[in-house]
């Protein structure tokens, strides 16, 4: 007769990265509230406790850092890395950030991305074939992200490379702490140009932005650590969680095809395709968030200072608020889901993720209404908070 086994979550297990619905699905049936002894750390994987906690910034703080490795080694929260403070500090900064990156701003994007499209995706016309990844969706986020910012396309790539290497995991094991990314200093010298050669662009905005202190009353303007740490924390999200959801569009279309024909055929379907894929494949799977006071949950006591990780990508499989929750369906109706946060950290580049995936998405169709991809070459990137491709070949 066989025993259940017991259940094992490690966001640093490489196996389980591959696939991790399985085990999150046990999670949310058998332990809601999971405790992994060897790293000690809770995670929540319904989508009701998910979202009371992405919600509750009072009991579940983001202040403590982004990465485990982070809260382990007691590091201070960069100055103006607003996804890892609360209010009122959390609000300052990103009403800072709402006066740089304007709806008027996003929406001017829209020309460029479907000319950054065309640029990447037409000489591929009449090959057999490309990486959808290192062709397309590595090069789309970085070129929209440094048009906003004002960053030149020559220091894009390398750029791009560097934030890659110091968020992936060579090891299955947490990151040692020297290699913990610096994530506003590679922008220095771009910081310095700009303040002598203003344009109209998000670093220009910030170099000029005046506010009110919440801590002093006083008025002041961005110190160069706050403008470096703003322009490294919308450049690293916004290029790594959307190259991965344009990778995710191309492998799950090409694992239903009778759903990417629909698309093909009625293009209205699109912005609910690229919302279903962000609910079935979550680029940000994991965020942290530390207890700031003792919490008691499934009769459990999680004691002031423990690590809970938040399972987005398991809360967007529960069954309990998605029927057939581990099916992909183009035409689901979505009230809402968790890809994005919610609550104060509700993720600020939303819109413009969902524009550029929209946008990707049209563009692909237009030249290549059919692929298959060729698992036996994809790369999956390990890291602790992304989960998507670095290389994923399609067969035309």
């Amino acid at each position: 007769m066989s025993t259940a086994t017991e259940i094992y979550y490690d966001p640093y297990d490489f196996d389980i990265d591959q696939d991790p619905y399985p085990v999150w699905k046990r999670m949310r049936a058998e332990q809601p509230l999971y405790y992994n002894e060897r790293y000690d750390f809770y995670a929540l994987s319904r989508y009701a406790d998910v979202e009371a906690a992405s919600v509750d910034w009072q009991s579940y703080t983001s202040a403590k850092g982004i990465l485990m490795e982070m809260v382990k080694a007691g590091l201070p929260t960069p100055p103006g890395l607003f996804i890892a403070e609360d209010p009122p500090e959390h609000d300052m900064h990103r009403l800072i950030l709402s006066r740089a990156v304007t709806p008027r701003r996003v929406q001017v994007l829209e020309e460029r991305i479907r000319e950054l499209c065309a640029e990447y995706l037409d000489p591929l016309v009449g090959s057999g074939g490309f990486d959808l990844v290192q062709d397309f969706a590595g090069h789309l986020p970085m070129r929209v992200i440094g048009a906003l910012v004002g960053i030149p396309d020559e220091y894009l790539l390398s750029l791009r490379d560097k934030v890659e290497e110091s968020a992936r995991l060579t090891e299955e094991k947490p990151q040692e702490e020297q290699r913990l990314p610096s994530i506003g200093a590679p922008y220095a010298p771009f910081l310095e140009f700009r303040r002598a050669n203003p344009a109209d662009d998000f670093l220009t905005t910030l170099i000029q932005a005046r506010f009110t202190d919440v801590f002093t009353g006083e008025e002041r303007g961005l110190s160069d650590a706050e403008i470096l740490n703003y322009v490294g924390m919308l450049y690293a999200a916004g290029v790594e969680t959307t190259a991965r959801l344009i990778g995710w569009l191309g492998k799950v279309l090409a694992e239903h095809p009778d759903q990417r024909a629909q698309v093909v055929a009625d293009r209205s379907l699109v912005p609910n395709a690229v919302e279903e894929t962000l609910r079935y494949e979550v680029p940000s799977p994991i965020q942290i968030r530390v207890a700031a006071k003792p919490v008691e949950l499934y009769g459990q006591h999680v004691e002031e200072g423990k690590i809970v990780t938040l399972l987005t990508g398991s809360a967007n499989r529960d069954e309990r608020a998605f029927p057939d929750a581990g099916t992909f369906d183009i035409h689901r109706k979505i009230d809402a889901h968790l890809t994005f946060g919610k609550g104060v950290h509700y993720c600020f580049g939303a819109a413009l993720a969902r524009i550029e995936g929209r946008i990707a998405l049209e563009e692909i169709l237009n030249r290549f209404p059919r692929w298959d991809v060729d698992l036996s070459g994809a790369e999956l990137i390990h890291t602790a908070t992304i989960r998507g491709y670095h290389r994923l070949p399609v067969v035309l």
